[in-house]
């Protein structure tokens, strides 16, 4: 019987998945409306992303318009995104928030990368966890009898297969997000 990765699969997808929020939700000096995806409000009682609660566009490169589809919720929104610590600076008019992204010193851009890099490190290390998980019920199936030596071995390669084309995705995952940082 062959074994199944779904399991493991399913995981590292999530992990690439986070760090793509992760990612997402670091600034680079021009204004994008993803940068936002992660804020959320209490509105009518539940926690409500911003984007689900206003229209969010992009007025120059460097500002986001953020128009409340309720009024009453301008005071949250705004200290939702000073709360968030995005690096943001909002100003509040009749129309709604403006959002400025500051323009980006080469000391921040350095910070940014380490931040980048801090959170590739915490995907990979997730991704070992799956090998790990992967390989132990590998070996304990193997133990059982369910299959031989060699195909143990096999299976375990196979792991290692996938972990190193995970590693690979988060790595350019990471190169894309860097020279965007860096405006490269």
């Amino acid at each position: 019987m062959a074994y199944n990765f779904n399991e493991a699969n399913n995981s590292i997808e999530k992990i690439i998945d986070w760090l793509k929020g992760e990612y997402r939700s670091i600034q680079t000096g021009r204004a994008t409306p993803q940068v936002l995806d992660l804020v959320h409000i209490d509105m009518y009682g539940a926690r409500t992303a911003i984007a689900h609660a206003a229209s969010i566009t992009v007025e120059d490169p460097r500002t986001l318009r953020v128009a409340p589809w309720d009024k009453s919720v301008f005071g949250q929104m705004e200290k939702a995104i000073n709360d968030a610590d995005l690096g943001l600076s909002v100003s509040t008019d009749d129309q709604g928030l403006r959002v400025h992204f500051p323009a980006l010193t080469t000391e921040t851009r350095e910070k940014m990368v380490k931040l980048l890099k801090d959170r590739l490190e915490d995907a990979r290390i997730k991704v070992r966890s799956v090998r790990e998980e992967t390989n132990k019920d590998i070996d304990a199936r193997a133990k059982e009898g369910e299959y031989g030596e060699d195909e143990q071995h096999k299976y375990r390669d196979d792991c290692q297969k996938m972990v190193d084309n995970a590693n690979a995705s988060l790595e350019a995952l990471f190169e894309k997000k860097q020279k965007e940082v860096m405006g490269e």
